[in-house]
């Protein structure tokens, strides 16, 4: 625009629009995407008025002794919970397997000899969940179990976030992220391993929200009773 031009009648519209969309990108931040289409921090998303991450902690709790949050950016947002805040033991963002190593490290200083991980996205994970586990690896003598469904299809979705692990195979796994080894069955199968097989009646319990539409199927569970 010249210096003695008028402005455009439109333009202090098209600037107030432009504020108005620049709020709500703020406001739904939380729910913008990353490079791999999914939630940045989905985590903290609400159902029915709760983080979604305190859903995870609610059900975790009773079923643990400790419990942990492996958290890398934004710790602030996570100091809420009053919980342990970890990071991951190597520097460079390895995955999942790098939190696993984390909850392995901080487990081992703290005297435990497994741990439990679970996904801070998924709310309606088993009850029994850490008891079920905890079974199959004691009566055939695994060192990782991992949670497991059936679907209508009789196939087998397998759920590695969901697991038991044991602490001592922490410095294998420190060797193969350093080594360059990043998918989680990938190093699992290097291990005396196993599934625990969970019921999926309804509805797969380790469903986990992705975006605004798992939210809404998340509502729904609720709403049918099925949780």
């Amino acid at each position: 625009m010249r210096r003695n031009d008028k402005p455009h009648p439109g333009d202090s519209k098209r600037i107030a629009r432009q504020k108005y969309a620049e709020r709500q990108i703020d406001k739904w931040c939380k729910w913008s995407w990353d490079v791999r289409g999914k939630i940045k921090y989905s985590e903290l998303i609400e159902l029915q008025k709760k983080p979604l991450c305190l859903h995870v902690i609610d059900r975790l709790t009773p079923q643990v002794g400790s419990v942990i949050l492996n958290v890398n950016t934004h710790e602030e947002s996570f100091t809420k919970f009053g919980l342990p805040l970890v990071k991951d033991s190597l520097n460079n963002f390895v995955g999942p397997l790098g939190g696993v190593l984390a909850g392995m490290d901080w487990a081992f200083n703290n005297g435990y000899e497994y741990i439990v991980t679970a996904a801070a996205d998924t709310p309606f994970f088993p009850l029994n969940l850490v008891e079920n586990l905890r079974q199959v690896m004691k009566n055939d003598n695994y060192s990782i179990v991992m949670a497991s469904t059936i679907d209508c299809q009789n196939k087998q979705n397998i759920h590695p976030t969901f697991g038991l692990w044991k602490v001592n195979l922490r410095e294998d796994l420190r060797k193969s992220l350093n080594e360059g080894v990043r998918k989680m069955v990938a190093w699992t199968d290097r291990h005396s391993f196993c599934y625990s097989k969970f019921p999926s009646d309804n509805f797969d319990c380790f469903f986990n929200i992705n975006n605004p539409e798992d939210l809404k199927k998340a509502k729904n569970i609720i709403d049918k009773g099925w949780v």
